[in-house]
């Protein structure tokens, strides 16, 4: 039985990008979707890792080479695009902190996203022993630092914890640093995997 577990938050607990919402970011951009999409995951990496805002769209501009009439409202747009959760895992998260689980989070997340979630959900991040913020620890995942970071900031060898992302190639970089992890499916592979 897993003591420590920690969670990935997007694609895990919170919900991804909607379509609607896709489009009204790409709809902001004027540049067309698959164009836009390959410059804003391909300058992501440093915006995880706490680039300022402004810059990263700068340097999603860059890369499409054009400007942007509104970076304020793309800004505005993208935060609110990543602000949902899945209802069903917050449940499983209360229910596992109320059985005695010293829960973490891993989170590849910008900066700007960090106030509006311990805002608007600090009532079930509370129940986190530790919340480790690739924009705060200046890496993100798959980077091996960034699941060593995590588990120190849980009090425990990486060996110890059990580790839920839904991103394969996060999975299998926790997996080389130690952890056991596990590709999310659902909540009730959490459930299962955690009885």
């Amino acid at each position: 039985m897993a003591d420590v577990i920690v969670f990935d938050l997007y694609g895990v607990i919170a919900r991804t990008q909607t379509d609607e919402a896709k489009k009204r970011i790409v709809d902001l951009a004027g540049v067309p979707g698959e164009q836009f999409w390959e410059a804003y995951w391909a300058c992501r990496p440093a915006y995880d890792a706490g680039q300022e805002s402004r810059a990263y769209w700068d340097a999603v501009a860059g890369r499409l080479g054009t400007r942007f009439r509104s970076v304020e409202a793309l800004i505005e747009a993208d935060l609110d695009s990543w602000c949902r959760v899945d209802d069903e895992m917050v449940g499983v998260v209360l229910d596992l902190a109320d059985r005695g689980r010293r829960l973490g989070l891993l989170s590849n997340i910008i900066e700007d996203l960090v106030p509006i979630w311990e805002d608007r959900h600090g009532d079930w991040l509370g129940r986190f022993a530790a919340l480790t913020y690739s924009c705060r620890i200046g890496v993100a995942k798959p980077d091996p630092r960034a699941y060593e970071i995590c588990a120190a900031r849980m009090g425990v060898p990486p060996e110890d914890v059990l580790f839920f992302d839904d991103n394969e190639t996060n999975v299998v970089a926790a997996r080389e640093a130690g952890m056991a992890a596990e590709l999310f499916t659902s909540a009730h592979q959490v459930r299962a995997l955690t009885a």
